[in-house]
């Protein structure tokens, strides 16, 4: 097995998670009568371009595919998160009506309608229907396919190049990274702007936020991995920022390599950082699946806990984060009977592996748990915001990484 970057051979594993049906295949009734799959989890680390990268065993069709569940607009933090972007992108950038932003996994739309809203021409590419529908009806193009080179020199030969091309929480998710730069680079216009948004490994490690591993992440990226994949595509890093997103990202701002904008020095700053932190050491990915069991061990003790003292444990969000660290630990609906999510698109079905029934928000008051597991923990504090009632009933929040905790 070679790096899917610069095809060293991959000899270092870095965690190893079992094995696991993909974290977005949430099951109807009827399935739970099927026979479900399930594909190993495994991480190994690149000793040679430190890409952390998965095993690769299941297809990117058979991950995201026209019942895909996840649905960006369900939360108002992202949602505004979205907002603020767009409005700063109009600003700096100055685009206008004879602008072409693009954005590649455009989901549900939940970005590009503020680009409409403003009268600047924008363009989606989202290969997963059920999304790709929700974005046409804000009135947004779509082109349903799975971006990569070709596709970038098509929409160039067409005249479709973007000033703003954008990609959030995309880049992970690709299986052929180096195919899906390149065509990053064929779609951008000379002078345009990239900019590229993903969870920082930096973090991951820093806070064992294992459970943010699964299938339909293909890699891990540090700023030092993602600058020597753009960099062989022929674009550059001019610019980062550290974001609070997903607990912890980064968002790099790249353009073609001749272009004459500098080179901003918190990109030296971030490389520096994740060097310090050990980042292209082999010794803190060795130690990493020790701290990930802790976090697994703890979560299924405080379960086992509550059961025999009788309390209620429900969680909340059908996240693919608590998909990822419930099958590990191996919970079922014993430890868990509900897990409570805003998304109409998964209520009503079940958890993949767990089958922990997934129902309404509103039904809480129906169940009153005693304690809720906030599995999506990124979102912790929009969860209790929303769900603050629970202690008229005495009720408590827990989550679950970096360490247990009832709040």
């Amino acid at each position: 097995m070679n790096c899917r970057h610069c095809h060293t051979a991959l000899q270092h594993p870095f965690l190893d998670l079992g094995h696991a049906p993909p974290s977005n295949a949430y099951l109807t009734a009827a399935d739970l009568a099927r026979p479900e799959r399930y594909f190993p989890l495994r991480l190994w680390v690149c000793d040679q371009c430190w890409l952390v990268q998965t095993e690769d065993y299941a297809e990117a069709g058979e991950l995201f595919d026209a019942e895909y569940a996840y649905f960006s607009s369900t939360s108002s933090s992202w949602l505004e998160h979205a907002r603020r972007y767009a409005e700063r992108m109009h600003e700096s950038l100055g685009l206008g009506a004879d602008s072409l932003v693009i954005e590649v996994a455009s989901n549900d739309g939940y970005l590009l309608k503020n680009f409409v809203a403003a009268g600047i021409p924008c363009l989606g590419v989202e290969p997963t229907a059920s999304t790709a529908d929700a974005a046409e009806r804000l009135g947004i193009p779509v082109l349903r396919e799975f971006f990569g080179e070709a596709l970038g020199r098509r929409l160039a030969e067409d005249g479709r190049q973007a000033d703003l091309l954008i990609g959030n929480n995309v880049f992970a998710h690709v299986p052929d990274i180096n195919d899906f730069s390149r065509g990053l680079k064929a779609v951008l216009k000379p002078g345009g702007t990239l900019t590229l948004e993903f969870p920082h490994l930096l973090r991951l490690v820093e806070l064992v936020q294992f459970d943010t591993v699964y299938h339909e992440h293909f890699s891990y990226l540090s700023l030092y991995s993602v600058e020597r994949i753009l960099t062989a595509a022929g674009l550059r890093v001019r610019d980062v920022e550290a974001l609070t997103t997903h607990g912890g990202s980064l968002r790099i701002f790249a353009c073609h390599q001749e272009d004459e904008r500098p080179c901003s020095a918190a990109v030296d700053a971030v490389l520096r950082a994740e060097a310090s932190a050990g980042l292209r050491d082999l010794a803190i990915y060795s130690g990493f699946q020790a701290r990930a069991d802790r976090v697994k061990d703890d979560l299924l003790g405080f379960l086992l806990e509550q059961k025999r003292a009788g309390r209620r444990v429900a969680a909340y969000g059908a996240a693919a984060k608590g998909n990822t660290i419930l099958n590990y630990a191996g919970v079922k609906p014993d430890l868990l009977p509900w897990v409570f999510d805003a998304a109409p698109s998964k209520q009503g079905k079940y958890l993949p592996g767990s089958h922990v029934p997934i129902r309404s928000p509103e039904e809480l008051d129906d169940v009153r748990p005693d304690l809720l597991l906030i599995l999506p923990w990124n979102i912790a504090d929009e969860v209790m915001r929303q769900n603050e009632r629970i202690r008229q009933w005495g009720g408590r929040f827990v989550t679950a990484v970096p360490t247990l905790e009832v709040k």
